[in-house]
């Protein structure tokens, strides 16, 4: 057998027999997922309270899973307590996953071993259900809890899983994009502004028709990239009416399944045909006509400091300010089991001035600021390009906008927020998932794991002591 980087998750391929039943067992295993690739995710229920969980083991066409119990994901399951006439704030649900990265065979029966602290077994023959990955990867986000619990299960091996299975996902949908453009003026243009869109297609025509009136906008050029293969002909539909309507150069760019925000947008950058990229989200509208002008401007004239990576300042419909910059903060959750209590770190961004009214200098002005939002990013590409783009072990979307931010920032240059001005109608631009919230918690584990030390060291709250973040002397 060879042990898992990763503590807790061992993967062999030699199928050995199952040890023999000790004693029957409230326990189900209730489904058994897995994709050719070598995903396998497991379902089930146990009630452990009087005689703990060590470990559960699956066995199929010469494969085997071991999953102990820290790796396992627990979670409250009202309708086992109920059956069961138990507390019911007992986390009788778990779910183990675990990624080979190596082609497994799905055929064939799963024999299934649950062992106990206490030297006992319970095993049973199942029916393994096999699907492609990307179904997969929705069933195991829908079925991850928000709870300390979940987060402290990320950290014992289950996260690594997920991104390792998440990364190779995002690697296959993206290496063979389609792209049309739409226009191929050879005039050199100031910037690419990189959309991504996700589930609404009516925001690109929208957000084109806005741009188009804008002063200097003629010195860009657009390129959408979409997670929505269904929109395909819809979106290039579209394209082709908007580069008719408003003369505005435009590439579309689509891809087979929903990569997430960060490699969608790496994927769009490689289409640029300038040496700036402006990464904006659909619902970002211009509120100030002239800032396409005032960005290049701000470009032109800004020491290369203050102007290789900075955000906008951005209002929510009602005039009141979505964002001046983010900051960090961190959280302490406390999980307590037979074992005694278990605190797990959570990193946490948060925008200076979310709610201001209109006119609020101080969150506004040009700054350095330890993080802007992925809504609107302004970057050299030779910049972009030398922080390896976007990290995109992300899932889904959230917290990738951060990430980039800490790069530039370990690399020696600060983010700045700048005065231009747009709507942001946040939230609006793509439809709300379940599995989305399940994402951002695997994300801010991630964030948390990778960057937490960093931003510890003079990066925590709203007056960051970071040297780079020091304003200079005017």
């Amino acid at each position: 057998m060879v042990a898992d980087a990763n503590r807790g998750l061992l993967l062999s391929t030699d199928a050995t027999e199952s040890p023999t039943v000790f004693a029957e067992a409230h326990h189900t295993i209730e489904a058994v997922i897995v994709s050719p690739s070598g995903a396998v995710l497991v379902l089930g229920w146990i009630d452990d309270d009087l005689r703990p969980l060590d470990s559960v083991t699956l066995v199929g066409p010469g494969w085997r899973v071991v999953l102990d119990a820290a790796s396992l994901v627990r979670r409250v399951r009202p309708d086992v307590a109920q059956a069961l006439e138990r507390p019911a704030t007992y986390p009788y649900g778990y779910l183990g996953f675990v990624f080979g990265a190596r082609r497994i065979r799905t055929d064939g029966p799963c024999e299934a071993c649950v062992t106990f602290r206490d030297g006992g077994v319970a095993t049973a023959t199942l029916k393994m259900r096999t699907v492609d990955d990307e179904e997969l990867r929705t069933i195991l986000m829908s079925h991850v809890p928000q709870s300390p619990q979940a987060f402290a299960s990320l950290a014992a091996g289950l996260g690594d899983q997920i991104i390792r299975f998440n990364r190779a996902i995002a690697d296959r949908i993206t290496a063979h994009p389609y792209v049309e453009r739409f226009g191929g003026s050879s005039t050199a243009r100031r910037g690419s502004i990189v959309v991504c869109l996700y589930g609404r297609p009516e925001f690109h025509f929208v957000q084109t028709a806005l741009f188009s009136t804008n002063e200097g906008v003629e010195d860009y050029e657009f390129i959408f990239v979409s997670n929505s293969p269904e929109l395909a002909d819809t979106l290039l539909d579209s394209a082709r009416k908007a580069h008719r309507i408003h003369g505005l150069d435009q590439t579309m760019v689509l891809l087979p399944a929903n990569a997430g925000f960060g490699a969608a947008n790496n994927v769009a950058a490689n289409s640029a045909r300038s040496d700036r990229l402006l990464i904006v989200n659909p619902d970002v509208l211009p509120r100030d006509p002239a800032w396409a002008r005032r960005h290049g401007e701000l470009v032109d004239t800004r020491p290369d400091t203050e102007s290789r990576l900075f955000g906008a300042a951005l209002y929510y419909g009602d005039g009141c300010l979505m964002h001046g910059g983010m900051y960090f903060e961190s959280d302490t959750a406390v999980v307590f089991d037979r074992d005694g209590a278990h605190a797990s770190r959570r990193v946490r961004v948060e925008h200076f001035g979310k709610g201001a009214p209109t006119d609020t200098p101080r969150f506004t002005r040009a700054r350095p600021v330890p993080a802007v939002t992925g809504a609107f990013i302004s970057v050299a590409r030779p910049w972009f390009e030398h922080l390896g783009g976007f990290t995109e072990d992300y899932v889904f979307g959230h917290y990738e906008d951060a990430d980039l931010c800490l790069k530039s920032l370990a690399a020696g240059t600060a983010p700045w927020l700048q005065d231009l001005r747009l709507w942001h109608l946040e939230g609006q631009s793509s439809p709300p998932h379940a599995v989305q919230q399940s994402a951002s918690l695997v994300n801010q584990w991630l964030l948390s794991s990778r960057w937490g030390g960093f931003i510890d060291d003079a990066l925590l709250g709203p007056s960051p002591s970071h040297p780079l973040l020091c304003e200079p002397r005017a």
